[in-house]
């Protein structure tokens, strides 16, 4: 019997190479995980990542109507390009990056087809930021500290709130909902053109407030329009109308640290900080935990070297995507990034 400690690296490893492993070229058999109908092959380390280009933590991930992959990651410290955004076609090959105003802080990234054309919505930690931009990174807009708020005026002593948005969404006339996930859990809400409306949430434990409204997205599957929420510090989802009022909550036993969500045929994905992405039902209800990591290690094993990572497992998923054939593309905040595509193979 092999040793099982020496496989695990060699196939960690290997999984840096991923056109050989994409096409199983090298006989071993790739890592699989799911359960019935949803079962995924797992390729880690997919893309042909430039020499140039290192990155940091992995933040955010989004396919265009292309099958073209992006990922927003904040730069690693050895890295010879500062470019946070990095595009890849549908087979992995790279094909530009840009965006090194946003080194630092990159985070959420929400793509949305308007008309005939497709746009990048994005949050930016570190400068407190959100805007939309083209495909190519032009600036169309961007707002920062939302200070006509209410929930964001100064205290007493004079102190400004603290804002610091993670991800957002837009809902189908057009106004942005923005996760102040690592600021005053407000969600901020803005017009097309990214003017301050009005704001919901806020910190809190009862129904209705919010404690790190880590990511949001519309969801497309209610009967009634309503906005959906990791609430993560609070471990659940809670569920909202769209002018702010608390509807219920949702995921209760199925997350722990809910990050983001992205929808696909009746299926919520949800990518989940301990070691597991979750997909769910219309219910909200877990239908398959995928490349769960039991072993509650992933604080520590995140700042670790690639050559620790465990095949088939995460560590700690921070965002995700469906693509148009049901794979689905994750990335992690691990301090030397990592980008997996799990295969539909089922």
């Amino acid at each position: 019997m092999s040793n099982p400690i020496t496989r695990r690296v060699f196939v960690s490893t290997l999984s840096a190479a991923p056109a050989v492993l994409a096409g199983d070229k090298s006989g071993l058999k790739l890592p699989t995980t799911g359960q019935g109908a949803y079962m995924f092959e797992v390729i880690h380390d997919w893309g042909e990542l430039p020499r140039t280009i290192k990155y940091g933590n992995t933040h955010g991930v989004g396919v265009d109507s292309q099958g073209h992959v992006y990922v927003h990651h904040t730069v690693h410290a050895t890295s010879e390009s500062e470019d946070t955004m990095v595009v890849f076609d549908k087979k992995g090959k790279f094909v530009r990056s840009w965006g090194k105003e946003f080194k630092g802080g990159a985070h959420g990234l929400t793509l949305r087809k308007e008309g005939r054309d497709e746009f990048l919505y994005l949050c930016d930690t570190k400068r407190a930021l959100v805007g939309k931009y083209t495909l190519k990174g032009e600036k169309v807009w961007e707002t920062g500290y939302p200070s006509e708020a209410p929930g964001y005026k100064p205290g007493a002593d004079g102190k400004k709130q603290k804002f610091s948005p993670t991800n957002l969404t837009v809902a189908p006339n057009g106004d942005v909902y923005v996760g102040d996930g690592y600021g005053s859990s407000y969600i901020n809400v803005y017009s097309p053109k990214g003017e301050w409306k009005f704001s919901f949430g806020g910190k809190g434990k009862a129904a209705g407030q919010l404690d790190c409204p880590h990511g949001i997205a519309f969801d497309s599957h209610a009967k009634e329009p309503r906005i959906l929420v990791a609430d993560r510090s609070n471990r659940r989802l809670q569920y909202f109308s769209l002018d702010g009022k608390h509807l219920g909550f949702g995921g209760e036993g199925d997350v722990k640290l809910p990050c983001h969500f992205d929808q696909r045929k009746g299926l919520l994905l949800v990518p989940d900080l301990e070691a597991r992405v979750t997909l769910m039902d219309m219910n909200y209800k877990a239908v398959a935990q995928l490349g769960e990591d039991d072993t509650n290690t992933w604080g520590k094993l995140r700042k670790e070297p690639r050559d620790k990572f465990i095949p088939g497992k995460f560590i700690c998923p921070h965002s995700a995507c469906f693509d148009k054939d049901g794979n689905i593309f994750v990335v992690e905040w691990v301090e030397v990034g990592r980008v997996t595509k799990l295969r539909r193979v089922a």
